[in-house]
């Protein structure tokens, strides 16, 4: 069973037995004719992210933005995990205790998604923290050879 989520307000379920017999033709590069109940729809996939299960479809001349879920989408939300939730995270705490070995970054510094922000050793490891997201460094609350604590505050975004 497929959720599908249309302009991030009208939800709805979708079967696999259903998409399977859809009586959907491809004229053309994502482009569609459909049939429903003698009714002719033309249908045009303007863009996809299939990370996302996101699609810009444009059915006669409506366009609509729909978000796709399958089994595990939804198991992974009903677990209160989302895809992409890191994105909206604004500060990053010690995943375990360490010592701050070097700090890469500046308050007011741009970061991008998967930069390097710090160094933190533990258990003789080396553990590169990267950033979650794109942003800018509001805060930094270590020094490096600082030890800290699992959880500590280590940065904020703004």
């Amino acid at each position: 069973m497929y959720k599908a989520k249309v302009n991030a307000s009208f939800e709805f379920e979708i079967s696999k037995e259903a998409v399977q017999e859809l009586d959907a033709v491809e004229t053309s590069t994502n482009k569609y004719h459909i049939l429903e109940e003698n009714n002719s729809i033309k249908a045009n996939i303007l863009s996809l992210d299939f990370d996302s299960k996101s699609y810009t479809v444009k059915v006669n001349n409506n366009t609509y933005s729909v978000k796709l879920s399958d089994k595990l989408d939804q198991q992974i939300e009903a677990l209160g995990f989302e895809i992409g939730a890191s994105k909206k995270v604004n500060s990053i705490k010690a995943p375990m205790p360490g010592l701050i070995l070097e700090t890469n970054v500046d308050v007011g510094q741009e970061v991008k998604e998967d930069d390097a922000l710090l160094i933190l050793e533990a258990m003789k490891m080396e553990n590169i923290i990267n950033s979650p997201r794109d942003g800018i460094i509001k805060s930094i609350n270590v020094k490096q050879g600082e030890t800290v604590d699992k959880n500590a505050l280590l940065i904020e975004f703004e």
